[in-house]
């Protein structure tokens, strides 16, 4: 079975944690900016962990927008390509993520992996209850946005 041509953009979290719901945030500022891309389908992906396997089966481009924890300043931007990402659990990079982790796992072992694969976070700096990102994240953001379209370009769903 071919994969389509599909271009994902995925925002991941839980928008009850501050900045574990930065993903969320990211995308809905993303669409904001950007609108509708055609071509590209902006989805808001939240904490549904291995209900996502399908989407990501089912794509040829996946971008990820999510909090990441590696040990990193909180606010740090962290962009990962395809290789870089860690597929299964071994390596935390969020609460959720351990399950969203062994999704691409699944469709890497099931060859389903998407062929485009890039991941932009930022380090957390608060995951305590609540709604709304920390000021530090905040800051971030737009960084997010305009990395995740610079990556849109690169794959030619967005033109200058």
């Amino acid at each position: 079975m071919e994969t389509p041509n599909r271009c994902i953009v995925l925002g991941l979290g839980n928008t009850l944690n501050k900045d574990e719901g930065l993903g969320v945030h990211a995308l809905h500022l993303l669409e904001a900016e950007l609108g509708q891309p055609e071509g590209v389908e902006l989805l808001d992906g939240g904490v549904l962990g291995l209900n996502l396997l399908m989407l990501v089966e089912d794509c040829r481009y996946l971008l990820v927008l999510d909090a990441v924890n590696a040990g990193k300043q909180p606010g740090t931007l962290i962009e990962l390509r395809k290789e870089q990402i860690p597929l299964f659990a071994g390596v935390r990079m969020s609460e959720h993520q351990i399950t969203f982790q062994e999704v691409l796992g699944l469709a890497s072992i099931r060859e389903h992996l998407p062929e485009y694969l890039h991941l932009i976070g930022v380090q957390p700096d608060d995951l305590s209850i609540g709604v709304g990102v920390s000021p530090t994240v905040a800051v971030a953001l737009p960084a997010v946005c305009e990395r995740a379209a610079a990556v849109l370009k690169e794959w030619g769903f967005l033109y200058p």
